[in-house]
């Protein structure tokens, strides 16, 4: 297994320093996404959202990928590699959904053609304009020496407006999952491109009028049956399989196993739904360090990053609290390559 990190750079912190940044503390690959396009404000632009405009082309990619190569990184995968604006469709199943899925076979397409073999995406919809994913309901919860972490609390949620026109029920997302999945699959395969679902985050039946279907261990296993595809497998975030309430390490090894996981998450999450806080990774209520060996036991030689950290004072870019977390996830894979040997101490 190996550290992942995230291109995630801003306007204070232009991205080769941050990818040299993730060089210093021992990360070896990383992770581009939507944020990270080479024209990144074309795609944000809603006009776009059903045109062919919205797509990586192959010259994207290798554009971004020769960067994080000329810092000493591999970057081996796209997270979310378009805005959920020319996204939204496909999971809602409207009428313009075939065009938004033509943008993701070409995306899926560039991605082979430039040397990247897996793209993350998730089945969540927000509302219009907002860019995030994962949805909290309180984003200054104090944490521990006065950080700041985020929490959702399902009571403060159930009044939230309607996310959309109307209500979404779960069976239309079912539905459109198999359609996506039906039409997406041969292209996948075909570009030796594997697609990794993110679990729904909060991991709730429904948000904002919206039903949500990954969100649980027996829906993950209805959805990988659903696509029939060794092309589509799973992001494993520890977080939200903490949030879920699921035992961690037996879903870990049910899908590494089946090598069904294409690369993870470790997220420090405390409680379940239907209320949970973020939080450092050394006071999460996930045993991190059962799920790697788990992990490793189950044949699973892929990346894992951490995700989401508290903020700390004077760490407005989170490096500091990232740092802390790679340092902390590289501890705990150093003890599973080189464990005590209990009989000699």
């Amino acid at each position: 297994m190996t550290i992942g990190g995230f291109v995630a750079p801003s306007v204070h912190n232009p991205q080769e320093r941050y990818l040299r940044f993730l060089v210093q503390l021992g990360v070896t690959d990383v992770v581009g996404s939507g944020k990270s396009h080479p024209r990144l404000g074309e795609l944000m632009d809603p006009q776009v959202a059903l045109s062919p405009a919205c797509r990586w082309l192959p010259s994207d990619i290798v554009e971004l990928r020769e960067r994080c190569e000329a810092a000493g990184l591999a970057m081996i995968a796209i997270e979310n590699p378009l805005p959920p604006s020319c996204w939204d469709q496909i999971i809602l199943g409207t009428p313009d959904r075939d065009r938004q899925i033509d943008n993701v076979i070409a995306t899926v397409r560039a991605a082979g053609e430039g040397g990247i073999s897996i793209l993350g995406y998730n089945w969540m919809v927000n509302p219009p304009g907002m860019y995030r994913r994962s949805w909290r309901t309180n984003f200054e919860v104090v944490g521990r020496g006065g950080t700041r972490v985020s929490e959702f609390d399902l009571a403060a949620a159930r009044d939230l407006p309607l996310a959309r026109e109307r209500v979404y029920v779960a069976d239309e997302l079912w539905e459109s999952y198999a359609y996506f999945t039906q039409a997406v699959a041969p292209e996948a395969e075909a570009a030796g491109v594997r697609l990794a679902l993110h679990p729904d985050d909060p991991p709730v039946d429904s948000l904002g009028g919206v039903a949500r279907i990954a969100n649980s261990f027996e829906n993950f296993q209805r959805l990988l049956t659903m696509a029939n595809s060794a092309a589509f497998g799973l992001n494993f975030c520890m977080g939200n399989w903490t949030a879920m309430g699921a035992d961690v390490p037996v879903a870990a090894q049910h899908f590494a196993l089946r090598d069904q996981i294409c690369y993870g998450h470790v997220q420090g999450v405390q409680g379940s739904v239907p209320t949970f806080r973020e939080s450092s990774m050394d006071e999460a209520d996930c045993d991190f360090l059962t799920v790697l060996r788990t992990l490793d036991a189950s044949g699973f030689n892929g990346f894992l990053g951490p995700q989401h950290m508290p903020e700390l004072d004077d760490d407005d870019e989170g490096q500091r609290a990232f740092a802390f977390a790679y340092g902390y996830l590289r501890g705990l894979l150093r003890s599973i390559e080189h464990p005590i040997d209990n009989a000699t101490g």
